[in-house]
C-alpha cells in the first residue's frame, strides 16, 4: 500500500499469497470441496516410539563439578593450586640455594682477582644471579604450563 490510496501498482495480483497453499480444502479449480461437502482429510499424529526405560542419569562431568563449585570441584581446584604452590616453592628454593652458593663461592674466592682491579666476588654477585633468575623463571613457566595441561587433560578425559 502506498499511503492508503489503494493497492500498490507495483504488486502483482497473483503470487504466493494467492496460491492457497495454506488452505488444504481448496483444490486447483477454486472449489473448496470438489467431491463431497463433508469429506476432509483425517489428521494423523506422528510421535516417537515410547521407551519403557527411563533415561539413564548421566554422571556429572568434572568440568561441571568445577563450574558448580561443588565439593569434588573444590578438591580438583585445590589439587591444581597445591601443585602450583609446590612448584613455586621448589623453584624459589632452588634459586635461593644457587644464590647462597654464589655467596659462598664469592667468600671462598675473595683472595682471587679475576680481572685487574675487579675482584671475583663482585663479578660473581653482580652478574651471575640474573641469568640464574631467567633460567629459573623459564623452567617455572614450562613446568607450570605442564601442570595446567595435565589438569585440562583430566577435565577433557571425563567428557
Amino acid at each position: 500500500m502506498t499511503g492508503g490510496d489503494g493497492p500498490d501498482p507495483r504488486r502483482s495480483d497473483s503470487g504466493w499469497w494467492d496460491s492457497g497453499w495454506w488452505d488444504s480444502d481448496r483444490s486447483d479449480s477454486g472449489d473448496p470441496n470438489p467431491s463431497a461437502p463433508d469429506q476432509r482429510a483425517a489428521r494423523v499424529r506422528v510421535t516417537a516410539p515410547r521407551s519403557s526405560a527411563a533415561p539413564a542419569p548421566s554422571a556429572p562431568s568434572l568440568s561441571r563439578e568445577l563450574a558448580e563449585q561443588s565439593e569434588v570441584g573444590s578438591v580438583l581446584l585445590g589439587s591444581l593450586v597445591r601443585s602450583q604452590l609446590r612448584l613455586g616453592i621448589i623453584v624459589a628454593g632452588a634459586f635461593l640455594t644457587c644464590l647462597g652458593g654464589l655467596g659462598a663461592l664469592a667468600a671462598l674466592g675473595a683472595d682471587l682477582p679475576w680481572l685487574p682491579g675487579l675482584p671475583l666476588p663482585w663479578l660473581l654477585l653482580a652478574i651471575l644471579p640474573y641469568p640464574a633468575a631467567v633460567v629459573c623463571a623459564a623452567l617455572y613457566a614450562r613446568a607450570s604450563a605442564r601442570n595446567e595441561e595435565h589438569f585440562a587433560e583430566l577435565l577433557r578425559d571425563e567428557q
